[in-house]
């Protein structure tokens, strides 16, 4: 790729950052800082590069969700000025009185459906906007959309400081050392099934849990009640009688029983499989004990909604293990970062869809876009 360290004068020149500022917000308030604080490296770097940078991110799922609390806490961080809406005569007159080394934060770009949309002419007036453009935004690298695909081949594309880290650290993965263990969890097996077959061809271990492994239960005939499982059947898959696959050994349910720890075999047609019991954990530290390479995308239960013990215990297994570990995923990122432990992994990255398709595929459009003359 082409970074923007790589261009020797950035003094006075307007830059477009494309950054990952699809934080988790709670009242108002920030819950989780730590995208916003792996968007800082570029944000500095381009200030004190005397550059006149132009922030673009999003927020959120629903298009009046705003930046704005993002903006508040980083202007604790750097000297940043809102600009509001990025199409508004407010944000042009804002832009004309940028100084060199000034920074100006656009509203959440998806407030207008012709970001998603990469509209053309959406594209264009952005690009009008600077000189140069950095992608810094890891989080959305398999997202083909206006501020991250069409804006990079209409002006001089660079990747930014953590764009560049993700994709340095992400492909050690390609190549682990052994022992390697690959644990995945999450949902939608329509979407992760050639990941799993080509990481069960690259690692000692691939360990399945979440809604996935309901997929894989129910393709082996067991009762699965009412558990979330994709709309595709792994009947006769070869990954199923595949040694390398790890599947749990015992499981959380809830029903009219209430919670209760079961084998997969003993599930009920009422109930709900929700996490990975505690003997399944056991069984996972025997191999993470013996692994040099950890590599982890997505919680193992409903963590949203509280299922959160097996997930965090594996978390603190998988910190104090001597394993080179990579951790990808909003929820697993989440424990670790409610556990403190960020420091103890080899590294953690900003994505999780991203990260599950730069796994599999080795780039993704929006990062080949940066390497185009």
């Amino acid at each position: 790729m082409k970074k923007i360290t790589d261009v020797e004068n950035l003094k006075g020149k307007y830059v477009l950052v494309r950054s990952s500022l699809n934080i988790p917000l709670h009242e108002g308030k920030i819950r989780n800082a730590f995208r916003l604080e792996r968007a800082l490296p570029t944000l500095r770097y381009l200030h004190e590069a005397g550059a006149r940078t132009i922030i673009l991110g999003h927020l959120g799922r629903k298009p009046e969700e705003s930046l704005k609390p993002v903006f508040d806490a980083l202007e604790k961080r750097l000297p940043v000025h809102w600009g509001g809406v990025v199409t508004g005569e407010e944000f042009l007159a804002r832009k004309e009185l940028l100084a060199d080394g000034e920074i100006l934060m656009a509203e959440n770009l998806r407030q207008d459906e012709r970001e998603k949309e990469n509209d053309a002419e959406f594209v264009e007036y952005l690009a009008s906007l600077g000189d140069i453009y950095v992608n810094d935004a890891f989080a959305v690298a398999h997202r083909e959309h206006a501020s991250t695909f069409g804006l990079a081949q209409k002006l001089p594309a660079y990747a930014g400081l953590t764009m560049e880290e993700e994709v340095t650290e992400l492909s050690k993965a390609f190549t682990p050392e052994h022992p390697s263990l690959f644990l995945l969890g999450g949902a939608k097996f329509e979407t992760k099934m050639p990941l799993v077959e080509k990481y069960l061809e690259v690692y000692d271990q691939v360990f399945i849990a979440g809604a996935l492994m309901n997929d894989i239960f129910k393709a082996k005939g067991y009762e699965v009640g009412k558990s979330l499982v994709s709309d595709i059947s792994l009947q006769g898959a070869p990954l199923l009688d595949n040694p390398k696959l790890l599947l749990p050994i015992d499981v959380v349910v809830d029903g009219p029983a209430g919670k209760q720890t079961k084998t997969p075999d003993q599930v009920l047609p009422e109930e709900k499989i929700m996490d990975i019991g505690p003997l399944t954990v056991d069984m996972l530290v025997t191999y993470i004990e013996k692994a040099k390479t950890i590599l982890w995308n997505g919680p193992f239960g409903a963590y949203e909604i509280g299922y959160i013990e097996s997930t965090e215990t594996t978390a603190k297994h998988v910190a104090h293990s001597d394993a080179f570990s990579v951790i990808g995923g909003g929820d697993t990122v989440a424990a670790i970062e409610k556990l403190e432990l960020n420091d103890e992994f080899g590294f953690v990255s900003i994505a999780g869809g991203a990260m599950l398709a730069f796994l599999e595929h080795g780039s993704t459009s929006v990062i080949d876009v940066l390497g185009k003359e």
